[in-house]
């Protein structure tokens, strides 16, 4: 981080851009066991990698929408994941390259997500896909966006209905930033807490400059606030995840100039958490996985009680010893975390079961 000040502050590149250039580097070779292929679907690109093994029936479909932030990730950063998850559960992955912010700001990366997704599900016979197990799937951001496809697809008659979503630590809110695992992890890598907020106002708005009012909770009307508190509160927080510390906040208002600039927040297509009950209850089976040191462990357990209570089927996989990102360090060249081999486990072992 200092790094990317320091070359910020110099005028040599942006943090973004720095990152991006960074992450872009590593390249795999062919896969022996995968035809992996570069498309377009409709107007975005997507990487498809469909298992070489012949099949006595049509395969499994997992849409997948890479994490980071809306502003990081691409095809490239989360290739070694998607081709894992080809492989071991032997299904048709199709990675989405969105569009990324600040210089596409929401809805961009919904409306792509959203517009390959239905472009797949249009054409699974061309991809030996079975109508009926076709799952949506994402890490962090990407996670968010699996959600909000996930919801825009319920109840659609003229599409094959969606066999599973998969939720890897998603961040599904933006209305408290205080909940118990913000203030615990706040200073966890490799997602801090001001990051968070920093990410979701670059993606709503394309610069962050609301980010202390956001941080503070100064940025949702009270009677607002109210509205959502019966899904967006600490008090549906269990008790076991409160132990390491939380103090309780007062809420705060906000003036009508700052909500202006945020008001989008209360768009479930933005932050799935704030979907009504009609929605949520027809959802499909559900998986989501958590992390204790992670800033937005808390969004994927409310999301977990407001699924469970609307009677949809949740595997949740909990890593106690888990920090946001740990499962793409599943195969990391220079350090690798077990926990997160388990819990991609847990997702292939969770696809295999459809």
């Amino acid at each position: 981080m200092l790094l990317l000040l320091i070359l910020e502050n110099i005028g040599i590149c942006t943090q973004l851009n720095f990152v991006r250039y960074i992450q872009g580097r590593k390249t795999l070779g062919a896969d022996p066991k995968l035809f992996i292929e570069d498309l377009w679907f409709e107007k975005v690109p997507v990487r498809i990698y469909q298992p070489k093994t012949p099949s006595a029936s049509q395969r499994r479909g997992v849409m997948f929408f890479h994490g980071g932030g809306w502003v990081f990730g691409s095809l490239d950063t989360h290739e070694e994941l998607c081709r894992f998850i080809a492989r071991e559960s032997e299904s048709v992955v199709v990675s989405v390259g969105y569009r990324l912010a600040p210089e596409h700001k929401y809805p961009a990366a919904y409306e792509d997500c959203l517009s390959a997704t239905q472009h797949f599900l249009q054409h699974l016979q061309h991809y030996a896909v079975d109508p009926a197990r076709v799952t949506v799937c994402g890490d962090s951001a990407g996670g968010n966006l699996a959600a909000a496809v996930s919801q825009t697809l319920a109840g659609r008659s003229d599409l094959p209905r969606l066999r599973a979503q998969i939720l890897i630590y998603p961040g599904l809110q933006a209305l408290d930033f205080n909940l118990p695992s913000y203030q615990q992890n706040r200073g966890v890598p490799l997602l801090f807490r001001e990051r968070a907020a920093f990410y979701m106002l670059q993606y709503l708005n394309g610069n962050a400059i609301k980010l202390e009012e956001v941080l503070e909770g100064s940025h949702i009307p009270v009677d607002i606030k109210l509205k959502y508190r019966k899904w967006v509160s600490p008090d549906n927080i269990p008790e076991e995840f409160k132990v390491r510390g939380y103090k309780p906040r007062v809420l705060l208002d906000c003036t009508t100039e700052i909500f202006e600039t945020v008001k989008r927040f209360c768009e479930p297509t933005l932050c799935p958490l704030l979907a009504e009950d009609a929605i949520i209850q027809q959802l499909p089976e559900s998986f989501i996985l958590t992390c204790e040191y992670d800033v937005l462990r808390d969004d994927g357990l409310l999301y977990k009680k407001r699924l469970e209570d609307n009677g949809v089927p949740v595997t949740w996989y909990h890593i106690k010893d888990g920090f946001h990102g740990i499962i793409n360090s599943f195969n990391s060249d220079w350090l690798s975390f077990p926990a997160g081999k388990r819990g991609l486990d847990n997702i292939v072992d969770f696809l295999r079961s459809l």
